[in-house]
């Protein structure tokens, strides 16, 4: 490879790593990132901040984008360390591949107030700088109040992300249970105990060495997310002999956590590890996650009557109980919003059996026949005149030997319901297909055979189901550029 040859093929490698890695592009003068360059290459020179390609990488984006037939956006706002305030929008779509696509419509500054006035214009403006105003089917963003009302001002879907719920519902449900909350407390101080000591640190290391175990940190709890009381509890769990004999002799009046406690624990765990698989599979942004919502908040449900059956203690019981009710209130608000519920018929791999109300189930089968009616009858041309039906009848003469056949045939091509029911009823008997493969394969391997329901499912599909993927925006350290 020549001199100019490697210079293309190394830009291009350090562009698709800030594409991929969602990195900013002040990376480039970062002073460890360039020096990490020159070890690797002391004859390579970064490029700028704002290369050429860049800008055709966003017109080509751009370019996608637009092509698409419908799009999703989650919406995010961050305030940084110096107390600045950022709005993040991105873009989930379906491309002409059938590929399900992640793109960042911008970061930007946003010192006005968060009045759902503000927010609304401002996303409506991302929108309008990208042309997909009118392709929007769906925004996904956490439950703040500002943000639904801007939703509701823009005149969009909206939809709640599922993670924050499930987050929330978890944390009420610990929260209901004092012994349970009195066992977090005493957790969090024999964690803080470990993390902030150097000596205490070194010990736990050097014991679970000397019994044979894997050299684990124990794990802060976040106060505000409940997945770190999870992974807390877990870890401190898992290694509960080891820090036992740690603690025996450390200068410390901390004690471990009791026989008893350590059942609780254990029960607990086992309650909430659903919502914690839940939680993590929902937030993914590389595969279709909306869909998913009804049937997981079904299976959540049935793993919690499952998992009931080996309950012992009262706290995790209680517990049990809590978390039963909210997911069966969580589980019939989800069953009646639109988007969640076409997603879910629309996905061969769940169709009906994601439902766990019958009723709803039956709602949502004529909401998507309804929908498919609405395709057909944007979609179908006027019926064309019989071939002899142009000519008027002469008074006494014979008339058109074929013209009750035509006008019946001119109905039946024109009765959009009728062929809506057709099809939506011919898909949903079809044998769903394995929950490993991919709803869009089906769907591009379909697409002649449901042309009408092939066209909602790129509508639908493409929605997240949670905000998680802008989120993760604002993940990385550093300068957003």
């Amino acid at each position: 490879m020549n001199t100019i040859s490697r210079k293309i093929a190394l830009d291009q490698a350090v562009l698709n790593f800030i594409i991929t890695d969602c990195q900013p592009l002040s990376i480039v003068d970062s002073e460890g990132f360039r020096e990490l360059v020159q070890v690797l290459d002391p004859s390579y020179v970064l490029p700028t901040r704002k290369p050429k390609k860049h800008a055709e990488e966003l017109e080509r984006v751009k370019m996608e984008v637009q092509q698409a037939v419908a799009v999703s956006i989650t919406a995010d706002l961050w305030t940084s360390l110096n107390m600045e305030a950022y709005l993040a929008l991105t873009c989930h779509y379906i491309n002409e591949n059938m590929q399900l696509c992640t793109s960042v419509l911008g970061v930007k500054h946003f010192p006005q107030s968060h009045t759902p006035d503000n927010l609304a214009q401002f996303k409506k403006g991302m929108m309008d700088d990208w042309a997909i105003t009118n392709k929007v089917r769906c925004l996904v963003t956490d439950a703040a109040p500002n943000m639904i009302a801007a939703t509701r001002t823009l005149q969009i879907r909206h939809s709640v992300c599922i993670a924050h719920k499930l987050n929330l519902l978890v944390k009420k449900s610990c929260d209901q249970i004092p012994e349970l909350s009195s066992i977090r407390d005493k957790s969090r101080q024999i964690v803080s105990f470990f993390r902030s000591s150097t000596t205490a640190k070194e010990k736990l290391a050097q014991v679970q060495q000397q019994m044979g175990r894997p050299i684990l940190k124990l794990i802060n709890e976040v106060p505000t997310c409940w997945n770190s009381t999870y992974q807390m509890l877990s870890r401190l769990h898992d290694e509960k002999e080891a820090v036992w004999v740690s603690l025996a002799s450390l200068p410390t009046d901390l004690t471990p956590l009791t026989a008893d406690e350590c059942d609780i624990v254990r029960e607990a765990l086992l309650v909430v590890a659903p919502f914690h698989q839940a939680t993590v599979e929902l937030s993914e942004e590389r595969r279709v996650s909306g869909s998913k919502v009804i049937p997981m908040m079904k299976m959540l449900y049935c793993a919690l009557e499952r998992n009931s059956l080996h309950l012992h203690t009262q706290a995790a019981t209680h517990l049990h109980d809590q978390l039963g009710r909210r997911v069966t209130d969580t589980a019939s608000n989800l069953e009646s919003l639109s988007v969640l519920t076409l997603s879910t018929l629309l996905d061969p791999r769940f169709k009906t059996l994601g439902f766990r109300s019958s009723s709803k189930c039956s709602e949502a089968v004529n909401r998507l026949k309804v929908e498919c009616a609405a395709v057909i009858a944007r979609t179908t041309s006027e019926p064309q005149p019989g071939p002899s039906s142009e000519q008027s009848p002469v008074p006494g003469k014979f008339k058109n030997l074929w013209q009750r056949l035509d006008e019946e045939v001119g109905r039946q091509t024109n009765n959009a319901t009728a062929d809506s029911i057709i099809e939506v009823q011919r898909y949903l008997a079809e044998r769903s297909i394995p929950r490993s493969e991919d709803p869009l394969t089906y769907w591009g391997n379909r697409r002649t055979s449901y042309p009408n329901l092939f066209h909602l499912a790129l509508q639908f599909l493409c929605t997240p189901a949670s905000s998680v993927p802008c989120e993760r925006v604002f993940s990385k350290a550093g300068e957003m550029v």
